[in-house]
């Protein structure tokens, strides 16, 4: 797996080089002290990871993480807790605070080796049907908050109304893709972008507090916590 160290720091790139020194299927292809210098190689090399500083003079990170190819995998490495969030609508792989431990980098790293980036090809439309009166209305994933069992119904909570539609919970949760939702309760599946912060009772979402049910609780928690 090739991959690209991008941080202005000498001492956090002397860290990550030797990190990635101690993992076989890594390859490191080149480290950058700036976004334009990586930009550029991105665009003459095979990369398929970056390890990713947030805070950089010029271009930060964050912004060179929206203009490269969607098939690279981001782990951002930071000192600020405060992008965790945006990390999240970016759809980055990981996010990793600093100082970062070696165990947390294998960690993060696993993940990417265990859910590599589809081929194009075969990327699936990021969007569904779902049937309103007489016609079938579209929503694209971005725009649904979460969605709610209602008697024999779901309430989907989108970012502008809500839409009632009659169907299971666990058929349309095979609908979604698990990448971008999380089920946290028998009643409640969030997408994860619009998670606005949790506990170890409940998450916010729009503004409403939705509870973690304890059959959940494990799963939910290891999941959101790979995040911080």
């Amino acid at each position: 797996m090739n991959c690209l160290i991008v941080d202005d720091e000498p001492i956090a790139q002397d860290i990550l080089k030797g990190f990635v020194a101690q993992v076989d299927y890594l390859h490191l292809r080149g480290v950058c002290s700036n976004a334009n210098e990586a930009f550029v190689l991105t665009q003459n090399e095979s990369i398929d990871l970056i390890f990713l500083d947030i805070n950089m003079p010029g271009i930060d990170g964050m912004a060179l993480a929206k203009i490269i190819p969607s098939e690279i995998k981001v782990i951002f490495t930071t000192a600020y807790r405060e992008y965790a969030k945006e990390g999240f609508d970016l759809e980055a792989t990981d996010y990793l605070l600093k100082p970062i431990a070696f165990e947390r980098f294998l960690k993060a790293v696993a993940k990417v080796r265990k859910h590599p980036t589809p081929a194009k090809e075969t990327e699936r439309p990021q969007f569904i049907f779902v049937r309103q009166d007489r016609k079938m209305e579209k929503i694209a994933f971005d725009e649904i908050n979460y969605v709610e069992s209602y008697a024999d119904y779901l309430k989907i909570h989108l970012v502008e109304k809500t839409l009632l539609v009659r169907e299971s919970m666990s058929n349309f949760e095979k609908k979604l893709p698990a990448d971008q939702f999380i089920r946290f309760h028998r009643s409640f599946i969030g997408r994860l972008a619009a998670i606005e912060y949790y506990t170890h009772e409940y998450i916010q979402i729009h503004g409403q507090a939705l509870t973690i049910s304890r059959s959940y609780k494990n799963e939910v928690l290891e999941r959101l916590q790979q995040f911080e």
